[in-house]
């Protein structure tokens, strides 16, 4: 099990399941939300339990997902595609070491011009 949290604790949760190999994507609105690009896993829902939830917040980004964040402290916590059963968590809002390595990079085509793509073992320009 591990436990993760927002920075100022309002938010916080366990996820009691395995977890999927970290993704970076680089889509735009990614980059807005973040200032860079998104580093998330994913877990299934009924692995993801909250310990803490009256500062969370869903923006609708899209018909497609919406995001989870801290209304209190800001921080960027999921990513939940419609119907979906799984939610993506912000691979820094986990907790001490997650032993996760990063899959790769989707979304490169939008990536910002500040920086290099690397690491993972593969770069989509899209998903």
């Amino acid at each position: 099990m591990k436990t993760g949290s927002c920075l100022c604790g309002g938010t916080a949760f366990e996820l009691r399941g395995a977890l999927k190999p970290v993704i970076a994507c680089h889509c735009t609105q990614c980059r807005k939300q973040t200032g860079n690009y998104w580093a998330s896993t994913t877990s299934d829902d009924a692995d993801l339990h909250f310990k803490a939830k009256d500062t969370l917040t869903w923006y609708r980004a899209s018909d497609m997902a919406r995001r989870g964040f801290c209304n209190t402290c800001g921080s960027i916590l999921f990513w939940k595609a419609e119907g979906s059963k799984t939610t993506s968590i912000c691979a820094g809002a986990i907790d001490g070491a997650t032993g996760l390595k990063l899959a790769g990079h989707i979304f490169c085509r939008d990536a910002g011009d500040y920086y290099e793509i690397a690491g993972g073992t593969y770069q989509r320009p899209q998903d």
